[in-house]
């Protein structure tokens, strides 16, 4: 049992049961926390690719949070093949999204990005958000 800075008991099983019940039904904050409790393994066996898979779910509905984390893995090479064109696109939707970390991520990778790939990702994002994150990527 973990306690959170509060003093209050932390019981991640049974927060990724009610997680799960929510994400399930398409609730995106449902989703995206979950996501983070496969990315790093707090109630439910650590598992990059599941956590991609409900980042991903949440992304799609317009959760920033979600954007935000789906871009780290794509920047990290978790659970995905790491491609920093994609992370860009992320961190550009969530920061357009609200996500203030996002618009920082964006502008931290792109240093080590060339000009070609930076607007390939800035043509990605627009193309991402005007679909309703449909066409999201190459």
């Amino acid at each position: 049992m973990y306690y959170n800075g509060w003093g209050v008991p932390q019981d991640y099983k049974e927060a990724a049961k009610w997680y799960r019940l929510g994400a399930e039904q398409g609730d995106a904050d449902a989703q995206n926390n979950l996501g983070a409790m496969y990315d790093h393994g707090q109630g439910v066996p650590q598992d990059d690719k599941e956590a991609v898979r409900w980042y991903r779910l949440a992304a799609e509905q317009g959760c920033a949070d979600a954007q935000l984390n789906l871009g780290a893995m794509y920047y990290n090479g978790q659970g995905v093949l790491a491609d920093v064109v994609i992370a860009h696109m992320w961190f550009n939707i969530a920061g357009a999204d609200g996500n203030e970390i996002g618009d920082e991520k964006r502008e931290l990778i792109a240093k080590e990005m060339t000009p070609e790939d930076i607007s390939k990702a800035e043509a990605m994002a627009t193309v991402c958000m005007n679909s309703n994150y449909k066409k999201c990527g190459y």
